[in-house]
């Protein structure tokens, strides 16, 4: 690390791109001292009024047009990735051989080439000390952290079934400006961008999916208008009477069978009217079931079938607290049924990371993030998908 500090840069202005850089900016302050001190260096964008704007609102010390001068610079020992997915192979290659440790939005890439040589070009920078890692983000929300933990006890019997739903409305407007997120083919649309995270999810109680069945994709905007200017995230603009293909899906749906037992379904969309970011999932045991909805991250529902009262036996909502994880430091006001959010699955998953890099042993650390091996893993999971909606439904196995 440089001078005993580590050097911060974000790659990426966007809305995600804003997320991390607020999340280092915020990551010394949760869970009180212990890293090393922590330098924010460089927000890097193509678009440089973007990338200057975000310098300023988060204090970091300047901004750059291009990835090559975050690789360059002596200054940066950590650099999250955050642009198109197709980026991000050479941007990540070209950072791990300079020495940078690396964390990656998800998807991994945009293609299975693309995501396996990137796990062994992370493989090899493990060997040079070089961290490599992806952000699931949504593994760090209190709610689905506790919930994982109460599964994986064993307190609510042996897993039987999940079933999720992830629902946005960012492409509801038929007119919206095409942009990255629409190009690709089958399942790089909603099923990439939002059902990703669903499918990690599903995987914190189920264990690795074994196949996956009942493959569905559906396009529900055919086209989109030519932008006239920078399309930033989920925002709009000034469109022109040009329209172009769209080549993904909006909606998707699958169901999938766990290799430990259980199956699961799952349906994600990006045209929910109504649903600005509605993630919710419940979870079927053979002593209960559980359930979580992001609309309000700060409870969870739990029934369990062994209540001694049977007239009191139910559902019950649980208001987290300091008993749950992440809460207890992790927020300034960390009394019970203090709001959380999403921005905060951001705070605690660049603490994880900045916490190994600085070589704080495990046990006395947030739990790592996930490694170039899971985003593949969860890449092939979703190719499967795909492969499955192609093929009218057909089961089909994931490596």
């Amino acid at each position: 690390m440089s001078n005993d500090s580590i050097g911060v840069a974000v790659i990426g202005a966007g809305m995600a791109g804003k997320a991390h850089a607020a999340a280092y900016r915020q990551a010394t302050a949760t869970f009180g001292p212990g890293l090393p001190p922590v330098r924010l260096v460089s927000i890097a964008d193509a678009y440089a009024p973007l990338a200057a704007e975000a310098a300023r609102r988060f204090g970091f010390e300047r901004h750059d047009t291009s990835w090559q001068a975050v690789a360059a610079a002596d200054d940066i020992d950590v650099v999250s990735v955050v642009v198109a997915n197709h980026l991000h192979r050479e941007i990540v290659d070209a950072l791990l051989a300079a020495g940078k440790h690396v964390l990656c939005e998800k998807p991994l890439a945009a293609g299975l080439d693309d995501a396996q040589a990137m796990v062994a070009a992370a493989d090899a920078a493990a060997e040079k000390g070089i961290v490599a890692r992806i952000g699931l983000t949504f593994l760090r929300s209190p709610g689905i952290a506790f919930l994982g933990e109460l599964v994986a006890s064993g307190r609510l019997g042996e897993f039987v079934n999940f079933d999720g739903e992830y629902w946005t409305d960012y492409a509801c407007d038929p007119d919206s400006p095409i942009s990255w997120r629409f190009k690709g083919g089958p399942g790089t649309g909603a099923l990439a961008d939002v059902g990703s995270h669903l499918s990690y999810i599903g995987e914190l109680f189920g264990g690795r999916v074994r196949a996956v069945r009942g493959g569905t994709l559906h396009t529900a905007v055919p086209s989109r208008p030519k932008p006239l200017g920078q399309v930033i995230g989920h925002e709009g603009g000034a469109v022109s009477d040009e329209r172009e293909a769209v080549e993904n899906d909006d909606v998707a749906g699958f169901f999938v069978e766990y290799a430990a037992g259980g199956t699961g379904s799952l349906q994600v969309s990006r045209v929910a009217p109504g649903h600005p970011n509605t993630l919710k999932f419940e979870v079927f045991c053979t002593g209960g079931s559980a359930s979580f909805d992001f609309r309000n991250p700060g409870q969870v529902r739990i029934c369990l079938l062994d209540d001694t009262d049977p007239d009191l036996r139910g559902t019950r909502t649980v208001t987290l607290g300091p008993a749950h994880p992440y809460w207890k430091d992790g927020l300034a006001m960390d009394a019970p049924g203090v709001a959380v959010g999403q921005n905060d699955g951001f705070v605690f998953q660049a603490r994880a990371f900045l916490e190994e890099v600085a070589g704080i042993p495990e046990d006395e650390s947030l739990p790592r993030n996930a490694d170039f091996a899971d985003g593949l893993h969860n890449m092939q999971l979703l190719d499967a998908v795909a492969q499955s909606a192609l093929a009218g439904g057909a089961q089909v196995l994931v490596p």
